[in-house]
């Protein structure tokens, strides 16, 4: 319990617009690491609106 205590404030961490950019450049969004999963366009990652919301949104 202490562990999951102790972590529970990362919920409340929103990367910057730059951070978020700079992961994008490294790991284009929609990159499959699962072979299954090559052809599938996940909304969540295609439309920027959806990608970038807060997580309380």
């Amino acid at each position: 319990m202490e562990h999951l205590e102790s972590r529970l404030g990362a919920a409340e961490v929103s990367p910057s617009t730059d951070v978020l950019d700079r992961i994008d450049e490294i790991v284009p969004p929609g990159t499959p690491f699962n072979p299954a999963d090559v052809g599938y366009d996940a909304p969540g990652l295609t439309d920027l609106a959806l990608r970038r919301r807060s997580p309380r949104s």
